[in-house]
C-alpha cells in the first residue's frame, strides 16, 4: 500500500517564503549588501527544508 507523504502548514508557508525572497533577489535595484543577505537566507530555507 502506498505511503502517502503529509504536507504541514509549515512546508506550504516555508515555500511561500522562500518564493517571495527569491522576487526580492530579482529586484535590481538592491544594494551589494540587501543581496547578499537575501541570498544567505535563501540558502538558509534551502537547507532547513533539505534542497
Amino acid at each position: 500500500m502506498e505511503e502517502k507523504i503529509r504536507y504541514t502548514c509549515n512546508e506550504y508557508r516555508e515555500e511561500m517564503i522562500l518564493a517571495a525572497l527569491r522576487q526580492r533577489l530579482a529586484n535590481e535595484q538592491l544594494t551589494l549588501d540587501e543581496r547578499q543577505t537575501l541570498i544567505k537566507e535563501i540558502e538558509k530555507i534551502e537547507n532547513e527544508m533539505g534542497f
